[in-house]
């Protein structure tokens, strides 16, 4: 038994070493409080709050708890939440661009959200709607994959980019080769080959302004089939039934797909007098003559600017309808009709139509086959058209006496700022000559921009809010 302290009355049991003494005490007498744990320390317990919150990240899943919370409290559960949860919670729940931009880049190695009106939310839906197309095998796949994930993205989702479509895998190859000594490889292939039907996706995003689409397969290495490239007859009836409902569309790329003219017409037919199309590339397909004439009347009853028909099968006659239309247009301003087979004949029928039109000002016939006939009537355009700013006539026949013309004609204009003539056989002095022509034009644009800057009336509001020196 422990002795009692000197001075300490005998019978007295001693204060534990616990015990906290009264600060009157006499100091000799106080004993301190020693913890069991010499590091610890009363600043490393855990808030409360802090607790709470982690409870809540813990839990996020089963109890999405976010509005009620304060806006501080909110910011440190989104910083640290998990980004793997269920779409279904997240998606109309969680607006912070933080935690959508931790959800981009821990999927993607390449995240430029300037290609998605800087919204990291509307890159992820965008994206991840894209990677569902593009592995989407019909057959396979269900369906549901795609209709589930609609109602999440409807709402930010503006532009599509599908580089792929997925056929059906075909099971029993052996009965299809013995079927095809009796029928036609396109009885066989066309209703087993059509892809997602694009009709239950396109009219059910109301803000799609972009689509851009290629059916084709990516990466197929040995296992290459041309029937891996097919677009369908019902592919094209899908979305040409989809594009007509889809009101908000601006912008339709269509490339690389084997469209035809049965098939482009069809196309077509539904983009016929769409309130807000304003650009079309059906590049690299195989629409001629035919589908040329429609894309012409297509011209005149929408709102196109920007059109590319580069890379077809379109010849003279196609190239008459769409210079017809051109000559009747107001709206559209680029037009590219580069690797086609227009020949002088088509290329005349541009020209003509250019020395009516005031709209148009970026023009490509590269690669159609042109020659000095051509080129004389095009010294004229260049001489009276006044709004052409961009012409490309590479990869043709001009030849001397044609660049001779071209010559001419560039000796009046004062518009035109960029003319390709490379592998045109224009001769080097004439190339040279319009190079310098070009360069004075540039000049001059250069300083009539500087004389309506400067020259530019300040407005009402610019007035009472100038720029800070």
């Amino acid at each position: 038994m422990q002795e009692p302290a000197v001075g300490e009355p005998k019978g007295v049991a001693p204060p534990s070493r616990m015990t906290i003494m009264n600060p009157a005490a006499n100091p000799r007498r106080m004993r301190r409080l020693i913890a069991e744990d010499p590091e610890w320390n009363l600043a490393i317990v855990p808030l409360l709050t802090e607790l709470c919150i982690q409870h809540i990240i813990n839990n996020f899943e089963k109890n999405p708890i976010l509005d009620c919370l304060l806006p501080e409290h909110q910011k440190k559960v989104l910083e640290k939440v998990s980004t793997s949860l269920p779409l279904t919670i997240t998606a109309n729940l969680i607006s912070d661009e933080g935690y959508w931009k931790r959800c981009c880049t821990e999927r993607w190695t390449v995240c430029d959200v300037s290609h998605y009106g800087n919204s990291w939310k509307q890159m992820f839906f965008e994206r991840h709607l894209e990677n569902i197309l593009k592995y989407y095998i019909p057959d396979t796949t269900s369906p549901d994959q795609v209709l589930d994930i609609i109602p999440l993205c409807k709402e930010y989702v503006r532009r599509l980019e599908i580089d792929q479509f997925l056929p059906p895998v075909k099971l029993d190859q052996k009965e299809d080769e013995e079927a095809s000594d009796t029928e036609s490889d396109a009885e066989i292939d066309e209703p087993s080959m059509d892809h997602f039907d694009m009709s239950l996706l396109i009219p059910a995003l109301c803000h799609l302004e972009e689509l851009h689409l290629s059916y084709g397969v990516k990466d197929c290495g040995m296992n290459f089939e041309w029937n891996l490239f097919e677009f369908t007859y019902r592919d094209c009836s899908s979305l040409a039934n989809a594009l007509k409902k889809c009101l908000t569309l601006k912008v339709l790329k269509l490339t690389r797909s084997k469209v035809d003219d049965e098939k482009g017409r069809l196309l077509i037919k539904h983009l016929l007098d769409h309130p807000t199309l304003i650009e079309l590339d059906l590049s690299h397909n195989l629409i001629a003559d035919r589908g040329a004439r429609a894309i012409g009347k297509l011209m005149n009853c929408s709102n196109l600017i920007t059109l590319n028909l580069c890379d077809n099968r379109i010849r003279a006659q196609g190239a008459q309808a769409i210079a017809h239309a051109l000559s009747k247009n107001s709206t559209l301003t680029s037009l590219n009709m580069r690797l086609n087979s227009i020949e002088d004949e088509g290329g005349q029928a541009i020209c003509n139509a250019l020395l009516v039109n005031s709209a148009l000002t970026t023009l490509h016939l590269g690669g159609n086959e042109l020659s000095e006939p051509t080129a004389t009537l095009f010294s004229q355009v260049l001489a009276q058209n006044v709004t052409l700013t961009h012409i490309n006539l590479s990869c043709n026949h001009i030849g001397i006496d044609g660049g001779k013309q071209l010559l001419e004609g560039m000796s009046d204009n004062t518009t035109v700022v960029e003319f390709d003539l490379r592998l045109a056989e224009v001769g080097q002095e004439s190339e040279y000559l319009i190079n310098q022509t070009i360069k004075t034009n540039r000049e001059q644009a250069r300083l009539k921009g500087l004389r309506s800057t400067s020259t530019h009336v300040p407005s009402a509001h610019e007035e009472k809010h100038p720029e800070p020196v």
